[in-house]
């Protein structure tokens, strides 16, 4: 039983579980746009479960990809002991049997979800979003070591395809102020990742591997990061704002005060790591190696912000939906 269970962890430490609520942020986001009344619960519940499922099996698939493909340079990285463990512990072929698995799976659940909802659209998201999940790690592309291809890649991967499998889910139509909010989610989703190259900016850049971050340097990657954050977050709250006015729900509007509260305080994290960065740069020797240490220290701390802000945009989301069908 510990045998198994032990197992089991490490399969989901290799799938990267902590993906589980952003990805759920994706399908919410998707379903608040997407469904419109009259739709009966069964038929909602049936479409939600089926596309969670779509999706993160997706997830896992990408995330397990990445794990295989990393695993030489993680061997390398303290901060990826943990992972490095789970691979070796479960075993390279097994993860890899289970890839095929999830795929095969995968390729028929959206085949079927695709004949169902008479929308072909649907698998050609999945075969190019798949695509370009393993692609982003795994050679020959290694898109993540392509500079700014890298970040196009994660953009669409992470936040736009997802959310456009949810949504058209739901719809045959495209809704400008979903569009808004689409790319509002899109910049935001990228900027709450640019911590996580900063994390691994100097086992890359020794490894040569060309991330965006290690293409720029790490001040303004840091910079671009309160950039896209800030831009995002307007995005949303606009697009959220327009489609509450614009049903005659204005009032509705008072909860988006969550999203500058959520977003200062990640704000106030990059501002730091702005200012260790630019430490950083100039510093020399000994210094320098402390200074990394502290922007390595702060920016593991990512995944409460990228929890923080997916969470904040679900809720609102969550309130989106509820003014279709309740309000």
């Amino acid at each position: 039983m510990r045998a198994m269970s032990n197992t089991i962890r490490s399969l989901a430490t290799i799938s990267r579980s902590e993906f589980l609520l952003p990805n759920l942020g994706s399908l919410i986001m998707g379903l608040a746009w997407g469904a419109n009344p009259p739709l009966s619960l069964t038929e909602g519940i049936v479409l939600v479960v089926l596309s969670f499922s779509i999706i993160n099996l997706s997830s896992a698939i990408g995330a397990q990809a990445n794990t295989l493909s990393d695993y030489e340079l993680d061997l390398k990285d303290p901060r990826k002991k943990q992972l490095v463990q789970a691979l070796d512990s479960f075993g390279h072929r097994k993860v890899k049997a289970v890839l095929l698995i999830e795929f095969v799976l995968t390729l028929i659940l959206v085949s079927v979800f695709m004949l169902i909802q008479e929308k072909p659209f649907l698998l050609l998201l999945w075969i190019v979003g798949i695509s370009l999940g393993c692609a982003y790690s795994a050679l020959p592309l290694r898109l993540k070591s392509r500079s700014w291809i890298a970040p196009i890649s994660l953009i669409l991967v992470l936040a736009v395809f997802p959310v456009l499998f949810a949504y058209y889910t739901f719809t045959f139509e495209i809704s400008t102020f979903f569009l808004v909010s689409l790319a509002g989610l899109s910049l935001t989703v990228y900027a709450v990742i640019v911590p996580t190259e900063i994390r691994d900016y100097f086992g890359d850049n020794a490894m040569n591997i060309e991330t965006m971050t290690v293409h720029i340097g790490l001040s303004k990657a840091s910079l671009l990061g309160i950039i896209l954050l800030s831009i995002g977050a307007v995005l949303t709250g606009t697009a959220l704002f327009m489609e509450w006015t614009y049903s005659g729900k204005l009032w509705l509007s008072l909860f988006l005060l969550a999203i500058p509260v959520a977003v200062l305080f990640i704000l106030g994290k990059f501002k730091k790591l702005y200012s260790l960065s630019k430490e950083y740069e100039t510093a020399k020797d000994k210094t320098q190696n402390v200074v990394e240490e502290k922007i390595v220290s702060l920016s593991a701390d990512n995944p409460k912000w990228i929890m923080l802000v997916t969470q904040t945009y679900s809720l609102l989301s969550i309130m989106l939906l509820a003014s279709k069908f309740l309000f």
